[in-house]
């Protein structure tokens, strides 16, 4: 194989303190070997093995890919028309969905595909290199599955939301939606997923309903994740720590129980800013959550109706801001965070054997994504060892 070395990092954050500062494991005048798809070696410019090739980064920082554990990017049409509204001063509400179950059910299979090809290549010239992305613009069996097969043609991490809200169809019968999301849609679906989600929350799915879609999920082989505590205080949270989700994503309103759950759990709580920002909601206080030892994620929700931002440098820069994190979590959470909400070990690090995605910032830290936030600081990305963007 190909080996190729990054020299003369100003920094590079390996988020392994054993092998450097601090818990994002800083290397100062770093260098890094890729070998193949992996990570070969890590540690001082100076004492970096011969390679094949040789990449002069001075003056640039290096930080893992970023894991985008949170978006859903298969669906057709905007809706802007709905943001300008809502930025004009109409409050958000869940059922906004149903605009794009329209319009996703109207589009083509090649439309769909497009768009989220267009959305994940945008991700990835901002350093995003592992995505997550869900179904849940469908709602019926035909449109859920098919939303599945096109978003596995682009990410492994395939989430299966038939339980996004309950489909216009069934608008008088939403115990009947239940069961088809947890029969008949969950054995199209389940083939061509690796988790299952639910969107728990007023004018979605109660805590019941929730508990009886994951349930359902989990036997057919699927890992639970779950929308939970966006838009109000609920059982969201509690129920995600109950059944061992993955994660808990949004967790905006949460009681003292819910940050207790949480931290006494594996599963990660997954902050969406950029749904905040888009919405003018409250911010999620990351600090509470850090400060009780929760693990934390950052994601960007990317989304045509809350959150429109393919951009995890924004998100990381709201994040610092808004949330009270510092630039060395929020950066933590948008890749090893990320990483532990996917359950994914080869990802979100930069240490020997990991997977080499690398995103490399064209300043001398990382602490210039909050620092110089809407700034174009990403200058070159490497996934699976393959300069990409």
């Amino acid at each position: 194989m190909t080996t190729t070395a990054l020299t003369r990092l100003t920094q590079l954050v390996t988020n392994d303190p054993s092998l450097g500062e601090g818990p994002l494991g800083l290397i100062q005048d770093a260098a890094v070997v890729i070998d193949g798809d992996r990570i070969a070696w890590v540690g001082p410019s100076s004492k970096a093995p011969a390679t094949d090739n040789a990449v002069d980064a001075s003056g640039r920082s290096a930080l893992p890919g970023f894991v985008d554990s949170h978006s859903h990017l298969v669906f057709g049409g905007d809706r802007t028309q709905e943001f300008n509204a809502r930025m004009s001063g109409r409050a958000y509400e869940a059922g906004g969905i149903r605009t794009t179950v329209a319009a996703t059910r109207a589009a083509t299979d090649e439309q769909l595909s497009a768009n989220v090809a267009h959305y994940l290549a945008e991700a990835l010239r901002q350093g995003t290199t592992t995505f997550e992305t869900k179904s849940g613009y469908g709602l019926t069996v035909e449109d859920e599955a098919r939303a599945l097969r096109i978003a596995g043609e682009h990410t492994d991490e395939v989430t299966y939301l038939g339980a996004h809200i309950v489909s216009p169809d069934y608008a008088d019968d939403p115990a009947g939606y239940v069961d088809l999301v947890t029969g008949p849609m969950l054995d199209a679906c389940a083939p061509h997923a690796r988790w299952i989600d639910v969107f728990c929350e007023k004018g979605a799915f109660d805590g019941d309903q929730a508990r009886a879609i994951l349930t359902a999920g989990k036997r057919r082989g699927l890992l639970p994740r779950i929308h939970a505590n966006q838009l109000s205080y609920g059982p969201g949270v509690q129920l995600g720590v109950e059944l061992d989700a993955a994660s808990a994503d949004h967790c905006t309103h949460l009681t003292d129980a819910d940050v207790d759950a949480l931290a006494n759990s594996a599963t990660v709580a997954t902050l969406l800013p950029g749904a905040e920002f888009s919405t003018r909601a409250t911010w999620p206080d990351a600090r509470r959550l850090l400060d009780a030892g929760a693990t934390v994620a950052l994601s960007t929700d990317c989304n045509p109706g809350s959150s429109f931002t393919s951009s995890m440098p924004f998100c990381i820069a709201l994040a610092v801001r808004d949330m009270r994190m510092t630039p060395d979590e929020a950066v933590w959470a948008a890749t090893a965070g990320g990483a532990q909400a996917l359950r994914r070990t080869d990802v979100g690090r930069i240490t020997p054997g990991a997977r080499a995605d690398l995103t490399l910032l064209d300043a001398p830290s990382h602490v210039h994504l909050a620092y110089r936030p809407g700034v174009p600081l990403v200058s070159g990305v490497w996934r699976k060892g393959v300069r990409v963007a």
